[in-house]
């Protein structure tokens, strides 16, 4: 069983942390997505794990076996895993076919073996009719299929990608997105996909790890890293949160610009210093104000922007805390306007200090 583990990974270069004692448990067939802003640490653990890297502290186990250690380093050729790399890196002499059995010409199997498993991986990835051309004559998406054929067709241990989708444009992304997504559910090796890109992590992953400043800030399901997140870090980053500030006011409430607010998550301690998220899309922009009091601010309009579907709202609250707001269309609050904003209790959620 192709599980990976990293216990206390750590890499150092001079003083700095750039890995800072992660650990993370990947279980077998699943796809996990180390996902964050550049520099977090995110490709360096991903080196790590491919043997390019030495750690400085921790270890790597695949199963039972130490591939990474301070003291022991197994070379990235005897890990069994293939990496993508955000350039492809296609011979640019070879046709499709050559690219793609170049794993197994090195491994010396016998030509009727590599014609069958050719067979078979160009078929799963749309490639049969590009057998014979050359990678100068394929499109962005069309490359990035033949390098994710290349390193399936050597069933590997582990699958590891490194920002994959980088370099297509937008529309390609987004199709190439659910591709990556088939072939794992149709294979289902044990994959590590490093990206910076959200809707690529929420597409993919069974599981997101969210990096910052070499540490993982929190690790979950897509649904469970949106809807639950533990740290302004996270809610910010994943979704682009609203985050306001209060003071407990005991185990459920805060209070926020002389309003109080109820709020979900873990007990709060009455007289604490207190940061609460909610998302643009459930806070309610109301004209009027509503006869309920419950989880009601009072705010001003400082811009709006019409989107076609929706319009997009920035509001300021007494406290001078901006807040975004993602309304319908109909709802047009000029610049200036009085509005009172409805922060459902139940989508008010307290996050860690």
């Amino acid at each position: 069983m192709a599980s990976v583990e990293l216990r206390g990974l750590t890499k150092h270069y001079g003083p700095l942390a750039v890995v800072d004692n992660v650990s993370l448990t990947i279980d077998h067939g699943h796809l996990v997505c180390l996902l964050g802003p550049s520099g977090c640490g995110k490709t360096t653990t991903l080196r790590l794990i491919a043997g390019f890297v030495e750690p400085s502290g921790g270890e790597i186990r695949v199963g039972d076996r130490v591939l990474s250690a301070p003291s022991r380093t197994v070379p990235p050729e005897r890990r069994n895993m293939s990496m993508i790399f955000q350039s492809y890196a296609l011979w640019p002499h070879m046709t499709v076919a050559q690219n793609v059995t170049y794993g197994l010409e090195l491994r010396k199997l016998d030509k009727d073996t590599i014609g069958s498993k050719l067979k078979t991986i160009l078929a799963t990835t749309h490639l049969i009719e590009l057998a014979d051309r050359y990678p100068g004559e394929l499109s962005g998406g069309q490359q990035q299929r033949v390098a994710l054929a290349r390193a399936l067709i050597v069933e590997p241990e582990i699958l590891l990608l490194d920002e994959p989708l980088s370099n297509l444009d937008a529309n390609l992304r987004e199709e190439m997105r659910f591709e990556v997504r088939r072939l794992h559910d149709q294979y289902r090796y044990t994959t590590v996909y490093v990206t910076h890109d959200q809707s690529e992590a929420m597409t993919t992953a069974d599981i997101i790890a969210v990096m910052n400043l070499g540490k993982i800030e929190q690790a979950g399901s897509p649904e469970e890293i949106y809807e639950r997140p533990r740290s302004e870090f996270v809610a910010r980053f994943i979704g682009m949160s609203n985050v306001v500030r209060g003071k407990a006011l005991d185990r459920d409430h805060i209070s926020v610009a002389g309003q109080t607010l109820r709020c979900v998550g873990d007990g709060l301690s009455a007289g604490a210093d207190t940061a609460v998220s909610v998302r643009q899309h459930v806070v309610r922009l109301c004209a009027d104000k509503p006869q309920s009091t419950e989880n009601i601010l009072p705010a001003t309009v400082v811009r709006q922007v019409f989107l076609g579907s929706s319009r997009d709202y920035m509001v300021e609250i007494a406290d001078g805390t901006q807040i975004r707001v993602v309304a319908t269309p109909t709802e047009n609050m000029a610049p200036g306007s009085s509005v009172w904003l409805h922060l459902p209790p139940e989508r008010c959620r307290v996050l860690a200090g």
